[in-house]
């Protein structure tokens, strides 16, 4: 069975689409990122095509919608004092 997929947000840097997307498929929701091979060859053409687009099944809309607000308020953002590993060398 094919769904359609909605849009969920744009960004102009690839590499933000992917970090929401991630998100997004934490929590369960079949994101998926669009446009961004075509932004990385040619930055400059970024704002003409609307930037990388994140889309999700249709039936996800809302709850993707929710999952953004809360990335957007900065629920998934680590503390300072989070460990994380060794520095790299």
């Amino acid at each position: 069975m094919t769904t359609d997929h909605q849009l969920v947000a744009r960004r102009l840097v690839p590499t933000e689409a992917h970090l929401l997307c991630g998100c997004l498929r934490a929590a369960g929701i079949a994101a998926v990122v669009a446009d961004d091979q075509h932004v990385q060859v040619n930055f400059l053409l970024a704002p003409a095509l609307g930037g990388t687009r994140v889309l999700v099944p249709a039936p996800d809309l809302a709850a993707a919608r929710e999952v953004l607000a809360a990335f957007e308020r900065g629920e998934f953002t680590l503390p300072e004092s989070t460990d994380v590993g060794p520095p790299a060398e």
